[in-house]
């Protein structure tokens, strides 16, 4: 009998790192760290629990997301998601067996195309996170080259933590709401997100992917389709309208690509997977949220 996969999990508490501790394979021995328990920014801290453990695999989940909040504070930003990255990676390269998995994002692209994004596409960050993030994903390359894998996916939401979906729940018990409808993207559930990494992990498949539910959407079309699932549940007011916008009418700290879709093609045929459509993750994440 083979030896369960030792995996060391960062951001335990975050909404991905949730999603993969609640669909743990069974072959694997997880030891998942929450940030408390670990700051990867100090690299001591890092060092010592990766020697502790000697992970096979290590899925970094640990992440500063505050995108706006990110211009303000730069130093917060790269400590995370460039230096952290960076220490984790650095910590694990003495263990030739080891592996790691580092979640990276579509803001790491300026969005002037008018086609998804293929993973080997040119990276130019329009903010400060992401250019932590990329500075993230060039560390672990540096220090892991085929021994990582990157996984770029863009607008997660769950039933946990903050998101997009939560806050228009919250807003729309208030009133009608404004939503920027020139930017668009991918909708994916962290439960989506969570089904990939741990095919990677078994695989231990090296190489720069992109995964995200499947189908194109604006965040007016979003906000539109979370109406819609949660009104006739009572969890918003019937009626409540949903107005386009641009992005010149909501000004915000940070620059957000106008077109981040992530090209899933080459993940689909490597892995054997097919992405739901965003709209159906969806419908069960506000139905975990109206039974909670």
């Amino acid at each position: 009998m083979a030896a369960p996969l030792k995996v060391l999990l960062t951001g335990a508490t975050g909404q991905v790192g949730q999603a993969c501790r609640a669909v743990l394979p069974p072959d694997v021995d997880l030891r998942a760290l929450t940030h408390a328990e670990l700051d990867i920014g100090d690299s001591e801290a890092s060092a010592s629990s990766v020697a502790k453990y000697r992970p096979d695999v290590l899925i970094n989940c640990a992440a500063y997301t505050a995108v706006d909040k990110a211009e303000s504070e730069p130093d917060v930003a790269h400590r995370v998601n460039a230096l952290g990255a960076a220490n984790l990676a650095a910590a694990l390269a003495s263990n030739p067996h080891g592996f790691m998995i580092q979640l990276s994002t579509d803001f790491v692209f300026d969005g002037n195309v008018s086609s998804p994004y293929l993973p080997d596409a040119e990276p130019r960050p329009l903010s400060v996170y992401g250019a932590s993030k990329l500075a993230g994903e060039k560390a672990v390359r540096e220090q892991l080259g085929a021994r990582a894998a990157i996984l770029r996916t863009s607008w997660v939401y769950s039933a946990s933590g903050s998101n997009f979906v939560k806050t228009m729940l919250r807003l729309m018990c208030k009133g009608d709401v404004r939503v920027i409808s020139d930017q668009a993207g991918t909708p994916t559930s962290a439960a989506s997100l969570a089904t990939i990494i741990w095919r990677i992990a078994a695989e231990r498949a090296a190489g720069t992917f992109h995964w995200t539910d499947a189908g194109i959407a604006s965040w007016y079309d979003f906000a539109v389709a979370i109406a819609e699932e949660a009104a006739p549940r009572g969890m918003v007011p019937e009626g409540v309208r949903v107005t386009p916008i641009s992005t010149a009418e909501y000004p915000t700290p940070a620059r957000r690509p106008a077109y981040s879709v992530l090209d899933k093609s080459s993940t689909q045929m490597r892995f054997g997977l097919t992405p739901g459509h965003w709209r159906e993750p969806l419908r069960l994440v506000i139905e975990e949220l109206r039974s909670a």
